[in-house]
């Protein structure tokens, strides 16, 4: 009965896929609430690094050239 066992595959993959699919949205809805808390974070980081990468290239700058 190679056709039973075909279809049983099928129904077997089709199941795994739709459970994939299940805790792949389920891992994005848990991003998406955690990202507004992380987001503020993040960007409050990276401005402190910018303002300190800026205030390296002023000190630089007021060396003059060489």
């Amino acid at each position: 009965m190679p056709a039973g066992r075909a279809t049983f595959n099928k129904r077997q993959k089709e199941q795994q896929r739709q459970q994939k699919q299940r805790d792949k949205a389920e891992r994005r809805m848990q991003r998406k609430s955690e990202e507004p808390e992380n987001a503020v974070d993040e960007m409050a980081e990276m401005r402190r690094l910018a303002e300190e990468q800026a205030a390296l290239f002023r000190i630089g700058d007021e060396a003059g050239p060489v």
